[in-house]
């Protein structure tokens, strides 16, 4: 049975994306990184050896909207904190293995996906840490003993690993992946800047 890829996105929207690192940038920076680079990772990590599909916010535009190859499934985030709109995607899907990412990685690829998909073939979990103490990928085994890792987390934070950890217990074996930025803030993009990443 195919994984199932969902990648988080939202609408390309001029002074609505990327609003922390808008801070310090300037939206139009913000906005231009965020446009090409979530164009690139769809494009990117669309392959046949899994099923991809976006869930989008706002939710409107998972029905309308020219931001994403037609030929995606698109699924609405809902409501709620992250915690909330990342358990509402995994319990979207029914059978079969799921991966989460976000869609502001430049370096990932679809190596890393492959590779975990493999790793949930013998684990019921997949982790990709990033530096600032967060993470980049979550994949979810469903069966036996589906994970629900995604309860009092402190987001956007130092924490939110180590708190997601927490949320599992020691029926559940955990494979992590190699660590990754994400771009959030005007000092990852300066290291985007310093080290190009194709976007």
């Amino acid at each position: 049975m195919k994984g199932q890829l969902i990648i988080f996105v939202r609408a390309p929207r001029y002074g609505a994306v990327k609003k922390r690192l808008a801070t310090d940038t300037g939206p139009w920076i913000a906005w231009r990184f965020y446009r090409n680079c979530s164009a690139n990772i769809v494009k990117r990590l669309t392959d046949p050896r899994w099923r991809t599909v976006l869930a989008v916010q706002p939710d409107l535009f998972a029905k309308q909207g020219r931001f994403w190859p037609p030929a995606l499934p698109r699924i609405a985030q809902g409501n709620g904190n992250l915690g909330s709109r990342l358990s509402r995607a995994a319990l979207s899907v029914k059978r079969g293995p799921i991966i989460i990412v976000g869609s502001d990685i430049p370096t990932i690829n679809r190596d890393h996906i492959a590779l975990a998909f493999n790793n949930l073939g013998y684990h019921d979990a997949v982790l990709g840490p990033s530096p600032d103490g967060g993470y980049w990928l979550v994949g979810l085994r469903l069966r036996p003993n589906r994970p629900r890792p995604f309860k009092n987390v402190r987001w956007s934070s130092r924490y939110t690993l180590s708190d997601t950890l927490k949320n599992f217990d020691s029926r559940h074996r955990i494979a992590f992946m190699k660590s990754l930025h994400d771009i959030d803030t005007v000092s990852d993009y300066r290291l985007l800047v310093s080290k190009p990443f194709n976007v």
